[in-house]
């Protein structure tokens, strides 16, 4: 009895939300189908660059066929492995595999909780939905609208099936877990990698479970009984979650336009969202599971994701930060990137400090001060570990660095690799493992006073001494170019690097510049021969002769920075550029608006596409940018 009732109260609470009951009023979870292309093709030679449908930190992931003779969704595919398990391990037939199939796939969509794919055949007509319910969990609802019989088949590409109950589980070559769970009733048989089951039943639930951590099958076998008996209140419950993801981040007053770049921008962070795996302690969410190297999760990555987490759920956020502080070493050093397997950890160099700005942006979502209670010593020694290990000259000045001494790493530690600023610097070394460049940075000096407030701010919070300086560490005058009226990077001898990039307007993000010193870089940011292109604020100065249109840091446009230079704007007042700029991003992004994924980064004269596709920063980014989008009675 408590079952049904807690069931009853589940969907009564999902149907509230999707009627517009609670506090914002949220277009239907339909508006929203078609926003990313997940079309795959399995037996080709190279993947596709289109992302796959998977959530809740799920290791899996599924698409829709090229081929529309494909009568199941295709997968699903090993996201660490990058490996295909199956083309389509569930597809429906009207009759046993290898005989005439008399049903074809008529629509498809992938909505933000599910994906969908409709068959029709003589007389026949057949839904089936995919939803991953869990980490571990994908359920799929078949509801078949006439009297016939439906097959259900598949193939592993690699391992075979064993028969328990109404189970089929494989252990795969990489000692994983797959099970594929039917309800009683069903017959089934298989043979080595292949099975059939007949279905009698006009609607059911098929569950599909990958277990990416070690798991006896008992347990299992336990587990998956559990979720049959719940399959219906799970996939209420999991789409009762997507609509609060929306309707909690919706804006009657802005355009569905704008509301679809949201919900595109929170989709891409969800599927891009790993669990804890192996030496992964937390989960968190990697920079794009279409690109075979963003496998694991990097540092500065976390922390804008965390923030934009934050809005959007919390408890992702915060084992967002967890995990890569769970690899913080004894003197403070967080490093630039872990993994699954530690051995492919990068300590060669950390990544800018922006973890404290992450754990404010979580505390102001849901004000709980245990997790900065947890946080705060690992801030404080990360927050030293900078003064220690990369100040050359003790000036209280840090300069980015590395463990190794070669310059390679010194500019990954920087985040902008192959930044114009760069190409005269030089390695000088601190201590043993501990080098700097010879060049002060702007942004590295602003994102550590603005840590500096933060642990302030959590001190006084937590009502604990504060183990630091309460006065600045120095004032912007010191990198503003009075002549030229921007911020550049410093020689450690004093002599400036008069390269203009995005760096320039990290005083304003900040809140640190003077506004005499604000206005004269917004004059030129607003320079059509320098940063407002026609998608605004690249990485370089369009009249440096060095620019590239395609240069990764020689100007292109990255989302984090354009989010900086807006939020910047902002911050002196400028609320109408501020939102001018910020939907020439939305309109001007190559495939922004309609089913291609968010990049990495663009081109800014033209906007086009470039690196990595389903970026998880650039999501959070313009997830940001949409929620501080200022509206006419705001503006008033």
């Amino acid at each position: 009895m408590r079952n049904k009732i807690k069931t009853l109260w589940v969907t009564i609470s999902f149907c509230l939300i999707l009627m517009g009951c609670n506090t914002v009023k949220s277009p239907k979870m339909d508006s929203y189908g078609g926003l990313l292309r997940v079309e795959q093709q399995p037996e080709g030679s190279t993947r596709r660059t289109n992302p796959f449908y998977t959530d809740r930190g799920a290791w899996i992931g599924f698409g829709i066929h090229e081929n529309k003779n494909v009568t199941g969704f295709c997968g699903p595919y090993d996201l660490d492995g990058r490996t295909w398990l199956s083309s389509a391990l569930l597809q429906i037939g009207t009759a046993p595999t290898g005989e005439l199939n008399l049903l074809s796939r008529d629509s498809s969509c992938y909505y933000p909780d599910r994906l969908w794919m409709r068959l029709r055949g003589k007389d026949m007509e057949v839904e089936q939905t995919l939803k991953q319910v869990s980490s571990t969990t994908a359920i799929l609802h078949i509801k078949n609208r006439s009297s016939k019989v439906l097959w259900i088949y598949g193939n592993l590409n690699q391992g075979k099936w064993t028969l328990v109950g109404n189970t089929l589980w494989s252990k795969l070559p990489n000692g994983e877990l797959l099970l594929l769970s039917f309800k009683a009733g069903v017959k089934l048989n298989c043979d080595q990698g292949k099975y059939e089951a007949c279905l009698e039943k006009a609607d059911t639930e098929i569950v599909l479970t990958h277990y990416a951590n070690p798991i006896t099958l008992e347990k299992a076998l336990v587990a998956v009984e559990a979720v049959l008996e719940q399959s219906r209140t799970l996939s209420v419950q999991h789409t009762a979650r997507w609509a609060n993801y929306i309707s909690s981040n919706t804006r009657r007053e802005l355009s569905m336009q704008e509301h679809r770049i949201m919900v595109k921008s929170i989709m891409t962070l969800m599927s891009n969202w790993r669990s804890a795996k192996k030496e992964l302690k937390h989960d968190g969410v990697v920079p794009s599971h279409v690109a075979d190297y963003f496998v694991g999760f990097w540092a500065w990555d976390s922390w804008k994701h965390a923030v934009a987490l934050a809005q959007i759920d919390p408890a992702l956020a915060k084992d967002q930060v967890r995990a890569m502080f769970d690899f913080q070493d004894s003197v403070g050093m967080i490093a630039d990137c872990i993994y699954t397997d530690h051995r492919e950890n990068n300590y060669r160099d950390s990544k800018p400090p922006l973890a404290a700005w992450a754990v404010n942006a979580i505390y102001e979502a849901d004000h709980d001060l245990s997790f900065v209670r947890e946080m705060y010593d690992k801030l404080v020694l990360y927050h030293q570990w900078w003064f220690r290990y990369r100040d050359h000259n003790k000036n209280g000045i840090c300069e980015y660095g590395a463990t190794d001494g070669t310059l390679e790493a010194a500019k990954w530690e920087s985040g902008m690799d192959n930044a114009i600023r760069y190409d005269s610097t030089q390695m000088l070394w601190n201590e043993e493992g501990a080098w700097s460049m010879n060049q002060e940075s702007v942004e590295l000096s602003a994102y550590l006073e603005l840590e500096r407030k933060y642990l302030l701010h959590f001190a006084e919070l937590l009502s604990v001494p504060f183990r630091g300086k309460k006065e600045p560490y120095l004032a912007m005058d010191y990198f503003f170019d009075q002549e030229q009226g921007y911020y550049f990077d410093r020689k450690l001898d004093g002599a400036l690097i008069p390269c203009f990039g995005p760096e320039g307007w990290s005083p304003l993000w900040t809140g640190l510049a003077t506004v005499p010193q604000a206005e004269a870089v917004i004059r030129v940011m607003q320079d059509t021969a320098k940063f407002a292109s026609f998608v605004p604020f690249p990485t370089a100065a369009l009249d440096n002769a060095k620019f590239m249109d395609r240069g990764y840091w020689r100007g292109p446009i990255w989302l984090d920075q354009v989010y900086f230079a807006v939020s910047g704007l902002r911050k002196y007042g400028y609320q109408k550029e501020a939102d001018l700029y910020t939907k020439q991003v939305f309109e001007r992004l190559e495939g922004l608006s309609d089913n291609g994924p968010i990049h990495e980064n663009y081109e800014a004269r033209t906007g086009k596409r470039l690196k990595a596709p389903h970026f998880s920063w650039s999501a959070a980014h313009l997830f940001l940018l949409y929620k501080e989008l200022k509206t006419p009675q705001q503006k008033k």
